[in-house]
Order: structure tokens, then C-alpha cells, then sequence
């Protein structure tokens, strides 16, 4: 029977070694931390927001956008809610198309794995970092306290983003000793950090805003949710969204009324001493009206504006964009210069927006690797 290792114990590892058990193989999956899933165990805000119905590599920032998009359409929505049911559960979209898990308990997405990979008999080992992973007619891993051999490994041990969930980049080096190179890291679906004066006094305000962003005159998003202003910038589901196309300099540009028109704004303020009570929270108002007056205070509310200086960092990022190219992959994403190694979820160079399309990746890449173990 071949011997898989799989490295990594997050939702594109555990899934890979539930769907690589389903198919024969013997597998083993080594986590360097003491529990499974932790990053799993926090998606979605802690309600497991594990794919979105309006699928398709339009969401996705890749290297390779055509391998992408011949993933997913293999592996789309409906088949990432039939693989995740049949380990028992049921999943339900929301209006925006994100789906839960009806219980909305991200944790519970991950006590589901574990109670399908004791069922599936995959040997699980914890507190397994992989320090060297060498081939020398077969693969040979080792980790302090522990060694095995195998015929195939799956390097799924995570991106840069989130280290308190136990990711730190690390793995990147057991893929560069094969050769491979690692494109450019940056922290995605982060806060934004701004001009700390351009937000003082907002820290704790949320709005439902519209928010654009800018660079050199043209808009390079758009898109629609919660704002959350923080000590030094934005956070907030417009804002990690945002955070995906973002660069030092973009100008942020918020509506804070967006289901108002300007002309009805106008006739509502019109010679009002407080323009915005009942209007905007009370906070931000106050926070307009030390900024400007008249006909500019009104614009103010219709385009806030704030500079981005950066973001958060991987500490606080959500996902990891770059990594592993996927030009250096095939189809079955196995490695293009060690026959047997492959690679699935944020470890590669493939991330998307926010609404459930990172974790929709890890399934969809880890189906890819099992389908194609040979």
C-alpha cells in the first residue's frame, strides 16, 4: 500500500488526508502544533463561512488564473457542500452567497474532520514539525522527536498569515529545497492602517459604508459592508476586502451614507445647527463637523477620505498572497521538479477574496492533489 505524508493539519491538509484515506492509501498527517484546524476553528468570524455559491476564479488572485479556473470547475460550490455533508452536517448559504454550517459554529467544521479522519484511519500526529524533507528514491521527513518515510508527500502546512494559529512561512523552505521559488509575500484580508489623525476619536465606530479605492485617479475596487475605524486605520469586511487590491498611497474614499442621495442629505441638513443628528452616529459626526462645514460637510459624508500607509502585517492577516507558483505545478498540482511532491491550500500562490473563497480553495486544491495521486 503507498505511503502518503501529509504536512500541515489545516483544512487543506485534513481534507487531503481524508479524501487520500477514502482512495487505499496509507496516510499519515503531521501537524506541528497540539490540535487540528486551529485556523479553521476561526473562519468566518467563528462561523465557519466554508465556500460562496457565486464561485469562479474572477475572486482569485493567482499567478496562474487559467489553472485556477480548471480547479474550480472541477471542484465548485456545489461539490465543496456535497464533500463537506457527507461527512455529516448541513450547509446553508446566506443572502450574499457565503455558507455556514447551519449550527454557524466554525469549530464544529473542524470536529467534523477529526471524527472523519479517525473514521478514515489516517494515523495523526501532533506536535510533528517537518525540519527536513529529503528524497533519496523515496521521501524521508523528519521533525524533533520523530522520522518516517513515504512514496508521495503533500506539503499543505499554510501560508505567512496568522502565526498564532501556527503558520510562520517555515514550510516555504521544504519546497525550496527542491527547487521551487516562493513569489513575493504580502498579508491579505488585513486591516488598513491610515494616518492616525485622519481617524482620531472614531476607534469602535462601525458603518455599513461604500467604500472605493483609488490610485492615481482610477478606481481599482469597490465594494460594499462594514467598516470598523480603529486607533490608527480601518478594519472590517469592505476593508479586507479592499485590503486584497490596497497599496501604500491608495486613497480610501467612504460613503458613509449609501443608501442616501445627496439631494435628500442636502434637504435634511438644510439650516440644522447639528446637520447629522439622527443621521450619522453621533461619534463620526462630531469628527465631520470639526473637519468642515456647509456644502463640504455634506461631500465629507459622501467621500471620506483616508490614505493607506500599509496594513496590520501577517499577524493579523487572514490569508497569505503569494507563495509556491503554480506554473511550477501540474495539473494535479504535483511538483514540476520532484515527481511525488505536491502542494495544496495558502502554501501556493493563489488567494481569494473574502466571502469564503480561501477555505474553498484549500478543499478545492487538496480534491485536486488526492484525485490525481497516482
Amino acid at each position: 500500500m503507498k505511503k502518503i505524508a501529509v504536512i500541515g493539519g489545516g483544512a487543506a491538509g485534513m481534507s487531503c488526508a481524508v479524501l487520500l484515506a477514502k482512495r487505499g492509501f496509507s496516510v499519515s498527517l503531521l501537524e506541528r502544533g497540539e490540535r487540528l484546524g486551529r485556523k479553521l476553528s476561526a473562519t468566518g468570524n467563528g462561523q465557519g463561512n466554508v465556500t460562496n455559491v457565486r464561485m469562479g476564479a474572477e475572486h482569485y488572485f493567482s499567478d496562474d488564473p487559467a489553472k485556477v479556473a480548471r480547479i474550480l470547475s472541477r471542484f465548485g460550490a456545489e461539490e465543496a457542500v456535497a464533500f463537506l455533508s457527507s461527512m455529516g452536517g448541513i450547509f446553508l448559504p446566506d443572502a450574499r452567497g457565503r455558507v455556514y454550517p447551519a449550527g454557524r459554529q466554525a469549530s464544529a467544521v473542524t470536529d467534523l474532520f477529526r471524527r472523519e479522519l479517525r473514521r478514515a484511519g489516517v494515523d495523526i500526529c501532533l506536535g510533528a514539525q517537518v525540519k527536513e524533507l529529503s528524497y533519496d528514491g523515496g521521501f524521508r521527513l523528519a521533525w524533533e522527536g520523530g522520522h518516517m518515510r513515504a512514496d508521495a508527500v503533500v506539503l499543505a502546512a499554510g501560508g505567512k498569515a496568522a502565526e498564532h494559529f501556527g503558520t510562520d512561512g517555515s514550510a516555504y523552505a521544504l519546497a525550496e529545497g527542491f527547487g521551487h521559488t516562493v513569489s513575493p509575500l504580502s498579508p491579505a484580508l488585513v486591516r488598513l492602517r491610515c494616518d492616525p489623525s485622519s481617524v482620531k476619536g472614531l476607534k469602535g465606530i462601525r458603518v455599513d459604508a461604500s467604500l472605493s479605492l483609488r490610485r492615481g485617479g482610477k478606481e481599482v475596487f469597490r465594494g460594499r459592508g462594514d467598516v470598523l475605524f480603529t486607533e490608527n486605520g480601518i478594519s472590517g469586511d469592505a476593508v479586507f476586502r479592499a485590503s486584497s487590491y490596497a497599496k501604500e498611497g491608495d486613497l480610501v474614499l467612504l460613503d458613509l451614507l449609501p443608501d442616501v442621495p445627496e439631494e435628500r442629505l442636502a434637504a435634511a441638513a438644510a439650516g440644522r445647527e447639528e446637520p447629522f443628528l439622527c443621521i450619522l452616529n453621533n461619534g463620526l459626526a462630531r469628527a465631520l463637523y470639526a473637519r468642515a462645514k456647509g456644502e463640504e460637510l455634506l461631500s465629507l459624508a459622501k467621500n471620506f477620505p483616508l490614505t493607506v500607509r500599509g496594513t496590520a502585517g501577517f499577524p493579523e492577516a487572514q490569508v497569505t498572497k503569494g507563495g509556491i507558483p503554480l506554473r511550477e505545478t501540474d495539473e494535479n498540482l504535483m511538483s514540476r521538479f520532484r515527481e511525488g511532491l505536491y502542494f495544496a491550500g495558502e502554501i501556493l500562490d493563489a488567494d481569494g477574496e473574502c466571502g469564503g473563497y480561501n477555505l474553498h480553495w484549500a478543499f478545492a486544491s487538496a480534491y485536486t492533489v488526492a484525485e490525481g495521486m497516482k
